[in-house]
């Protein structure tokens, strides 16, 4: 597969405005995917925020294999990052975050106490790649519509300061993607979780890469679903199309079937599913 660039202008000039502002900032939230954590991690960032603080929240949590979430929990603890399954959509796990924010501020927060400073709120910066769901948990956090929610990667295209309650505040920023992907695994693992726009991959070598991971990992994943022991992803997609009756002039219409497999693996219908473990 061949370097995609793919880098549109307001992402630039929000990796800009994230760094004029990372000195106003007390701890970074950084926003993944729990089904694939180092994919939609972005290197950016990490030379954003320096030594600021990090916490990691694994979003999606209900659509990821639980034992290897598990995993990625303490592969982050052991690098001395704390790191949450949540899922902005329930709720669930978010109460967690302003508490361990606090923990992990501890001990500024006492510093700031010795010196007679009043205490104030704390000042996060909410990061991550376009898709991930901070839209949907900064309205979660902040238990009304502040953020703008789309279906689509890069919707919110500017920044904006969101009082969550008296000890929290949010600076939202835009989903920032790298300028390339060099990792093939990369880009198939975010295009898979829709995370980038269907047209920058080819969308039947995403489906093809998919269907070899599954019967790879999670064989029972697509038997189940589509009923096909078949471990040949072409014979996959056909045995989908006549199941779903996608035939056309009497033969599979490939592209409907590509749209129902990846909707329905993004959609949680195959099982909780991980795509990477960490190392």
């Amino acid at each position: 597969m061949k370097t995609i660039q793919w880098f549109p202008g307001h992402m630039q000039k929000a990796r800009r405005l994230m760094k004029e502002k990372i000195n106003l900032i007390d701890i970074i939230f950084e926003l993944v995917d729990a089904r694939i954590p180092f994919s939609s991690t972005n290197p950016f960032v990490l030379d954003i925020i320096g030594t600021k603080p990090k916490m990691v929240l694994l979003n999606k949590a209900d659509k990821a294999d639980p034992l290897v979430t598990e995993k990625w929990i303490k592969y982050f603890k052991d690098n001395g990052i704390p790191a949450i399954p949540i899922n902005s959509l329930s709720g669930d796990g978010v109460r967690k975050i302003s508490v361990t924010a606090k923990e992990v501020l501890k001990d500024k927060i006492d510093r700031d106490k010795e010196k007679g400073l009043k205490e104030k709120a704390i000042r996060a910066m909410i990061v991550g790649i376009p898709n991930v769901g901070k839209s949907t948990l900064i309205n979660r956090l902040a238990k009304k519509k502040v953020a703008r929610i789309g279906d689509k990667p890069g919707v919110t295209k500017s920044q904006q300061w969101i009082k969550v309650d008296d000890n929290l505040e949010l600076l939202d920023t835009p989903g920032i993607l790298w300028n390339k992907f060099e990792d093939k695994q990369i880009g198939f693992n975010l295009a898979l979780t829709g995370a980038i726009r269907d047209e920058i991959l080819p969308v039947d070598d995403v489906c093809i890469y998919g269907i070899n991971y599954l019967n790879r990992n999670y064989p029972d994943a697509i038997s189940n679903r589509f009923k096909t022991a078949s471990m040949d992803a072409i014979e996959v997609l056909d045995s989908i199309g006549k199941l779903r009756g996608c035939i056309r002039g009497g033969e599979v219409d490939y592209e409907r079937v590509y749209t129902i497999f990846l909707n329905e693996l993004r959609g949680g219908q195959l099982g909780r599913l991980s795509f990477e473990v960490p190392n």
